[in-house]
């Protein structure tokens, strides 16, 4: 079974792929990972990724999610998986606003060119 930190890069390099325009975004975001009274809070650097464990006092955005939500969504959640637990509210996402917008039309403008794909 994979580390958490590899399961983190794993899950960051399967977005950065489906959205390339964000491989190149450069920010620190916090993670943590909700379990059973466990919390776990991991440092994000992009562009890498570079995972460290512990509080990231630098972090533009901190996402929260539960770890067994994370697990799935890791190993082989694609772009709309991510974006339907955003929907239902399993994974929040806060922090600087413009980030958030900017990050957000990124990832819209790349869904419509996929479904554009799709049609033709």
């Amino acid at each position: 079974m994979a580390s958490t930190s590899q399961l983190i890069e794993q899950a960051v390099s399967g977005i950065q792929t489906e959205v390339p325009a964000l491989a190149n975004l450069k920010i620190v975001v916090g993670l943590e990972l909700r379990g059973r009274g466990d919390t776990q809070l991991y440092r994000v650097e992009l562009p890498g990724p570079k995972v460290t464990k512990g509080y990231a006092e630098d972090e533009r955005l901190h996402v929260s999610i539960p770890r067994s939500h994370f697990n799935e969504l890791a190993a082989d959640g694609k772009l709309g998986h991510w974006h339907e637990a955003y929907d239902h509210g399993h994974v929040r996402i806060e922090g600087d606003q413009r980030i958030q917008r900017l990050v957000g039309q990124v990832i819209a403008k790349q869904e419509a060119r996929s479904k554009l794909r799709k049609a033709r």
